[in-house]
């Protein structure tokens, strides 16, 4: 009701210590390397897909972190139809990973998901301790996002074979990265278990 403490601080309907954070995944994959990325990224979509199910069966919230891609007049809607258009790379992402009604969305200027937008208020009002975090690329936006996740105390997880680089080398790389810099987990998708995730 307004004026409660609640309404006062903000709430959020699905409170949890975990959260999935899929990054750039609706994507419309028009520059250069589309299509080297995209050899990586279809497999790594297929995957998430899987993981993006259990989340909602165990009752993790997803959220959407994505690229504004220069259009400053862009929401969530506009950037899923414009991928899912015929002549669009990116349409085979979007159609395995379109947001569902419950999701969350963050549009995002730069690399980073934290950067410049209300990911920091939003994991907040959820009570986010550890964050699954996938998506594209491996060693530029998701690697960003899973370094400011990092200082701010949050426990990483970025699932090997959820993400995906230009070149498999690079996303090897990102992965080590998190693992020996930002003390993160780097399982397969169907290792993860978010019910033990939320259970600590």
């Amino acid at each position: 009701m307004p004026g409660t403490s609640e309404s006062l601080h903000g709430s959020a309907p699905d409170k949890c210590p975990v959260a999935l954070l899929l990054v750039d995944v609706i994507n419309p994959l028009d520059f250069p390397e589309a299509d080297q990325l995209l050899r990586h990224a279809a497999p790594a979509a297929k995957k998430l897909a899987e993981l993006k199910g259990r989340a909602h069966g165990a009752g993790v919230p997803v959220i959407y972190a994505n690229d504004n891609f220069g259009r400053w007049r862009s929401d969530l809607s506009a950037v899923v139809e414009r991928c899912r258009k015929w002549d669009c790379k990116g349409r085979e992402l979007v159609e395995l990973l379109h947001p569902s009604e419950d999701d969350y969305f963050v549009l995002k200027p730069k690399h980073s998901a934290f950067f410049s937008t209300t990911l920091d208020t939003l994991l907040g009002y959820l009570g986010t301790e550890t964050l699954v975090i996938g998506g594209f690329a491996a060693d530029i936006c998701v690697l960003f996002t899973a370094n400011d996740a990092y200082m701010r105390d949050l426990r990483v997880v970025v699932p090997s074979d959820g993400v995906a680089s230009n070149k498999a080398e690079d996303r090897d790389a990102a992965l080590a990265l998190v693992r020996r810099v930002l003390k993160g987990d780097t399982p397969g998708t169907a290792d993860i278990d978010f019910r033990a995730l939320v259970s600590g």
